[in-house]
């Protein structure tokens, strides 16, 4: 397994947030992207239409900590029914090595729990998924194809 890193969800304020944890830890963002830079944005059915003061929200930072960790996070949208409350507020996210060890890990935390997203193809090049294990805990996994061999 690559890394495993925390992934946080905060009500609106991420970017607020992860200019504050820039000027403590130093660095500089590894990645920035608002929602309204997704593709497709425009054209969700309404029932999951983004909506114009959403897509100015953090829909992904990372901000590399020391050697080999990294801190992302994402805002959520009320538009789209997400909250965020103690206990949801983050998820550890598991970067494996394998498309074959991404399936592996992702069944074997999914058993007894609730998947919120299947394993699959996304934009960003990841094959990614994401899952409430039987303990409550979050979990995300990606597997970056751009990386493979």
């Amino acid at each position: 397994m690559t890394a495993i890193n925390p992934y946080l969800n905060f009500n609106g304020n991420t970017e607020e947030a992860f200019n504050f944890y820039k000027s403590v830890f130093g660095g500089e963002f590894a990645a920035f992207q608002r929602f309204g830079e997704m593709p497709g944005c425009d054209e969700m059915p309404e029932d999951k239409k983004i909506t114009e003061a959403d897509k100015e929200k953090v829909l992904h930072v990372a901000l590399p900590i020391g050697e080999g960790n990294v801190l992302m996070a994402t805002d959520a949208l009320e538009s789209m029914g997400q909250t965020v409350s103690p206990g949801t507020n983050f998820s550890v996210c598991i970067s494996p090595e394998s498309k074959d060890e991404a399936e592996r890990l992702f069944s074997g935390l999914a058993e007894g729990g609730k998947v919120g997203m299947p394993l699959s193809d996304m934009f960003w090049g990841g094959y990614f998924g994401m899952l409430t294990d039987k303990f409550g805990i979050q979990w995300m996994v990606n597997f970056d194809q751009n990386r493979a061999s």
